[in-house]
């Protein structure tokens, strides 16, 4: 099996990393940051806004069990990629919309993508294309959020209905 791999931004990744960890072929969603000036950057840096990082998710997936069109079409519906540098209650740049693309095939599909969700909303998609940077991890405490912790706050009122109303929950 050759896998592949995307970096998405959508908001919290600790609700990407669970829409995404729940699809089948998606061998991993690793929560981190990408997009910033800094070099290691820590969730506290980022939650400032200062370094220029977005919350991601590193999606490695096996294209021979899904595709990287069904996966960007899941990213268009999990999220709003029409509020610019939000989601919800969750405000700054590290919260944007963002497709780290690998490889010229995941742009188009990315563009392709964007003009399809576009007729969905009655505002502009704002969600950038952008290749690949360097991919942080997150810290360990990050990484399987919603698993860990399915009775806190943020967990039942923003993660869990998200997944119900995706249908995966």
């Amino acid at each position: 099996m050759q896998s592949e791999y995307v970096i998405l931004g959508g908001g919290c990744f600790w609700c990407l990393e669970a829409v995404f960890a729940r699809i089948p072929g998606v061998i991993s969603a690793a929560p981190g940051y990408a997009g910033g000036e800094h070099a290691s950057p820590s969730y506290e840096s980022v939650c400032s806004g200062t370094t220029g990082h977005a919350e991601v998710v590193r999606l490695e997936f096996d294209p021979s069990k899904v595709s990287f069109a069904e996966l960007i079409e899941l990213f268009f519906r999990a999220h709003d990629p029409t509020t610019l540098n939000r989601q919800g209650h969750d405000v700054g740049t590290q919260y944007r919309s963002v497709v780290f693309y690998v490889s010229p095939e995941q742009r188009q599909l990315t563009e392709h993508a964007i003009e399809q969700a576009a007729q969905l909303y009655s505002r502009p998609v704002v969600t950038q294309v952008l290749p690949a940077p360097e991919f942080y991890p997150a810290e360990s405490y990050h990484h399987d959020y919603y698993a860990k912790n399915p009775q806190a706050g943020y967990c039942r009122m923003i993660i869990a209905p998200k997944l119900s109303k995706l249908k995966l929950e």
